[in-house]
C-alpha cells in the first residue's frame, strides 16, 4: 500500500487554526473511493475524525470536531485537506490520512482503521 505523507501540523494555542495536507496520487484517486483523517493522541487509540468520498457524495465528522473541522479535496492539486479551527487541547495528537476502496468506505470514511499502512503522520500540539 502506498504510504502517504501528511504535513501541516504544528504548535498552536487554544482557539488557533491549522490546515493539514495529504497529497493523493492519481492512482489512489482513480482506484480508491474515499479518504479520511485519523488522529492518535498519546496513550489513546487511533480514531477517525473526518472523511469524505472522492465524489463528494458524503462526508463524515466525529462529534468532537463537527463544526470546527472541514475536510476537502482539491481536485486540481490532488490534495486532501483538513482545515482545523477553534482548536482545543483535546485535538492534540498525530494526524494521519488514509484512503480505501469502495467496499470499505461507509458513512463517509474509511473503516479499516486497524489495517492501514500508516505514513509518518503530522503532529499537532495545542496549548492553553
Amino acid at each position: 500500500q502506498e504510504l502517504l505523507q501528511e504535513s501541516g501540523g504544528g504548535s498552536v494555542q487554544v482557539g488557533g487554526s491549522l490546515r493539514l495536507s495529504c497529497p493523493l496520487s492519481a492512482w489512489i484517486l482513480g482506484n480508491y473511493y474515499c479518504a479520511g483523517w485519523f488522529r492518535q493522541a498519546p496513550g489513546k487509540a487511533r480514531e477517525a475524525v473526518a472523511g469524505r468520498y472522492f465524489n463528494g457524495a458524503k462526508t463524515y465528522y466525529a462529534d468532537s470536531v463537527r463544526g470546527r473541522f472541514t475536510i476537502s479535496l482539491d481536485n486540481a492539486k490532488n490534495i486532501l485537506y483538513l482545515e482545523m479551527n477553534s482548536l482545543e487541547v483535546a485535538d492534540a495528537g498525530t494526524y494521519y490520512c488514509a484512503p480505501d476502496r469502495r467496499a470499505y468506505c461507509m458513512n463517509g470514511y474509511p473503516q479499516r482503521v486497524h489495517q492501514y499502512s500508516w505514513g509518518p503522520g503530522t503532529q499537532d500540539t495545542v496549548s492553553s
